[in-house]
């Protein structure tokens, strides 16, 4: 943050997660938000690794983001196989509400999977295929 980031991303405790310890989830990610409000210009993204999850565990997990504190919970890093589907990404949105914001990412590379990403409730898109999707986006 002293040299400039304005936004954090942190990855949910998925041990914890998996084992039933919510709490340390959520302390976990309250720890983040500690240093957030260092700068509220931060913003805070939790990836949940919604690959390695079943739908009950990304429900916990985007509810534990939110209470927590966090500003958007993230489909992934991308390190564990597996990217954002349309599926994933509106149960997170319902999840979460419109008063927290959802990424989708991973596995997004035409401009028809960015607008169902859209479409289902994403607003932010995480992909290394920026230029292409714009590239393909009606004038």
């Amino acid at each position: 943050m002293e040299d400039g980031a304005d936004e954090l991303d942190t990855v949910i405790n998925l041990s914890a997660l998996k084992s039933g310890d919510c709490d340390a989830v959520k302390q976990d990610i309250e720890a983040v938000v500690d240093v957030k409000r260092l700068s509220n210009e931060i913003v805070l993204k939790v990836i949940i690794e919604i690959a390695c999850l079943t739908n009950d565990e990304k429900v916990i997990a985007c509810k534990l983001a939110k209470q927590g504190g966090a500003d958007i919970v993230k489909t992934s890093t991308g390190f564990f196989g597996g990217g954002a589907t349309v599926e994933d990404v509106r149960l997170m949105r319902r999840t979460v509400g419109k008063s927290m914001g959802v990424k989708a990412a991973g596995g997004i590379r035409t401009y028809v999977d960015a607008m169902a990403m859209i479409e289902a409730g994403a607003n932010r898109i995480g992909t290394s295929s920026a230029v292409p999707i714009i590239k393909e986006a009606p004038p």
